[in-house]
């Protein structure tokens, strides 16, 4: 066995009892929401006859539906490079690869390491783009700790940035628009001296404008990958948790969503914890609200239980300086957050929207694909254990062009439409599942699966709920129509070369545990503390279809970990992987995937994977990040990989007078969450 580093701890999940605390309101620790007596995926199968469902070369697909009553074939859409079965008895085994590589993939991959810097492959250089707190509104002051003001913060890049964007910027070479998510604020390695059970009216403020959105333009440096904020340029922008949103879609208006502040249930102040998200191909950028509940006191009812929300006082005591944060004043105010928001970049005047007709549960992204005739259809995923994964399909068809008649017509395509939740069914006897990670007989992780319709604009499909219900408490109406339970679904993409759908689930250390849920075809594993990430093929490769066919690409851990699985790719080539979280592809049709938690005893990092020909499997480290730190918000570009370095210095015990991380400007300077660049010395393509 490999002598990999020491593990670090033993919080659930592999982070810091620090990062449970202030990222998620220690939901670890909380009794997990769902109580229902939903079927795991594999459940309804048990004993069952194998029935091979998966995507295969040929050009005819035959996949079963669920309840395994009628069969859909015909001739499947053109799919490059599709993928071979993994050797399942009796067939060919899988080729070695020839190649020297997978395309973008070739670089010397980064070991597992403990270091506290972004540690890139030989030959790659980097820069940190913009950091906490730097200025980037006219007006705004440089960055000072220690004379921090909420009204400065509101006009600095602000806290903990999460999901990156960048849009080009036409008419202004070598710049493009960066966006951010700014998901949590750490208080105490924000304050000098900060007491978390008497927080200050000015430390509340200050964390409330160091939430939400940045809008930045950047500047390329020549011949390298090289960016820089463009401050005080038009289009730079703050969104906080006091900024303007608006509520739109089937649920707005809904006396679910009325406060005495806001009497029509269509006017939001603020964006909170939000998380990955995505880029639509009308130009504007999505962003999902994700552990919301732990901003809100004094919960009572049955649907704040399910939602994760506490009957307590919260950690940053907000209820104390704004009584919408308190249920027990406010009974309504949670259920204005838990949505994914639309923004539009390029209008910096515009009140970004919070869109209904998506659902609302615990949203870790949010990344469309177009049907064959140009609908949006949106995968979501619900950041929870046994929790679900969604997708919403758009009535109305994208618009093309930059034409402001264009442009308003498809800021309503997220409005109108179905959404949808997953049923996954097994192919294999349930008693091949003990809970190892064991291969199954016939060689794969994989099924069939339906896409249940929850609601269609004013129509609810959920028995006793109506459809403003169902849009309000989604978690619930997953609950009601059998939903099944996963491994914490985070952030689902798909792939724009094959239109596969990736489903990034985290870990899940409960699986199995006494009265919780044992392992089954798609959470193979109990005690799931590394997770995987499924594979999804939809019914003939149309997004808006009722059918689906799935698979395990990837169960993730040491390689030299019998239960762990990389598509068949010879395992003593590929880098150790732990928890899943963030997802992107290249143009080469390689996955990329940000980890979050690493059980393995090394720092979180990024990690490329080979999805097509015969490299499939082939996963290689391509960064680390500083003590403490998560890696996020992969953007891939051809010369340039930037990711969001979360939380450095998010240790137990660490505070700013005794940080954990010096990172990212040395020691005797704060510990500051930053974006980062790298690129290729030489100039050329990443990985090629």
């Amino acid at each position: 066995m490999r002598n990999l580093l020491p593990l670090i701890g033993s919080h659930p999940g592999g982070r810091s009892a620090l990062t449970c605390r202030y990222r998620c309101g220690d939901a670890c620790f909380q009794e997990i929401p769902n109580t229902s007596d939903n079927e795991y995926a594999g459940d309804v199968i048990a004993g069952a006859l194998s029935r091979r469902s998966m995507m295969r070369a040929a050009a005819v697909v035959t996949v079963a539906t669920a309840a395994g009553t009628a069969a859909l074939a015909g001739p499947a859409a053109p799919v490059a490079e599709a993928a071979p079965l993994a050797g399942r008895p009796g067939s060919k085994p899988k080729p070695k690869p020839t190649a020297p590589g997978a395309r973008g993939l070739r670089f010397a991959a980064v070991a597992p390491n403990k270091d506290d810097r972004v540690t890139i492959p030989d030959g790659y250089g980097q820069n940190v783009v913009i950091r906490w707190g730097e200025p980037i509104l006219r007006g705004a002051p440089a960055f000072d700790p220690d004379r921090q003001s909420a009204k400065a913060q509101a006009g600095q890049f602000g806290y903990n940035n999460d999901f990156l964007s960048l849009l080009p910027l036409r008419g202004e070479r070598g710049r493009q628009v960066l966006v951010a998510n700014h998901e949590y604020t750490d208080e105490i390695l924000m304050f000098r001296g900060y007491d978390p059970a008497s927080p200050t009216r000015e430390q509340v403020e200050i964390a409330w404008a160091a939430h939400g959105l940045s809008v930045v333009v950047v500047q390329e440096e020549n011949r390298t990958g090289k960016l820089a904020p463009v401050n005080r340029h038009p289009l730079n922008r703050r969104l906080t948790a006091t900024s303007e949103f608006r509520v739109t879609g089937p649920a707005a208006g809904s006396p679910l969503l009325r406060t005495s502040a806001d009497r029509t249930g269509r006017k939001v102040l603020g964006t909170l914890n939000n998380c990955a998200g995505g880029t639509t191909p009308w130009g504007t950028t999505l962003h999902g609200e994700e552990n919301f509940n732990q901003y809100f006191a004094n919960g009572s009812s049955d649907t704040d239980k399910r939602y994760g929300i506490g009957t307590a006082a919260t950690e940053r005591k907000w209820e104390r300086f704004d009584r919408r944060f308190d249920l027990a004043q406010e009974p309504n105010e949670a259920h204005r957050f838990g949505w994914v928001v639309e923004l539009d970049p390029y209008d910096p005047d515009s009140t970004p929207r919070k869109r209904t007709a998506l659902g609302r549960f615990k949203h870790e992204a949010a990344q469309p694909r177009l049907t064959a005739d140009g609908r949006p259809v949106v995968y979501m995923g619900d950041d929870e254990r046994f929790d679900y994964f969604y997708k919403f399909v758009s009535s109305k068809r994208m618009k093309k062009g930059d034409s402001r008649a264009a442009r308003e017509h498809n800021l309503t395509l997220l409005d109108e439409g179905t959404l949808y939740v997953a049923k996954l069914t097994g192919d294999s006897p349930a008693a091949e599942f003990d809970g190892t990670g064991k291969l199954p007989s016939d060689g794969e992780f994989d099924g069939s699966g339906v896409w249940i319709p929850l609601a269609t604009g004013t129509t609810s499909h959920v028995p006793g709920m109506t459809a403003e219900e169902v849009y309000v408490f989604t978690r619930l109406a997953g609950d009601k129509v059998g939903a099944t339970k996963m491994d914490r679904p985070e952030d689902v993409e798909p792939s724009p070369r094959t239109g596969r759908v990736y489903v990034a689930l985290t870990n899940n250390t409960d699986r199995g545990k006494a009265g919780k849920a044992g392992a089954d075809e798609a959470n193979p594993r109990n005690a799931n503390k590394h997770g995987q990430i499924l594979e999804l093929a939809e019914h003939w490769d149309d997004p808006a279809g009722d059918g689906f066919a799935w698979r395990l690409f990837l169960v993730a851990g040491d390689p030299e970990d019998p239960s762990t699985y990389f598509s068949g790719f010879p395992k003593e080539k590929v880098s150790p992987i732990s928890c899943p979280d963030n997802v992107a592809f290249d143009d080469h049709g390689n996955l990329w995937i940000s980890t979050d938690g690493n059980q393995l005893g090394s720092h979180d990092g990024l990690f490329g994977v080979a999805t097509l020909g015969e490299r499939r499997g082939e996963l290689k480290q391509f960064l680390t990040v500083p003590t403490g730190a998560e890696t996020c918000g992969p953007v891939i570009q051809d010369r340039r990989v930037l990711v969001a370095v979360q939380h450095p210095g998010e240790v137990d015990g660490a505070s700013v007078e005794k940080p954990a991380s010096t990172w990212p400007d040395g020691p005797g300077r704060i510990v500051r969450p930053s974006v980062v660049a790298v690129w290729r010395k030489d100039g050329g393509d990443i990985g090629v």
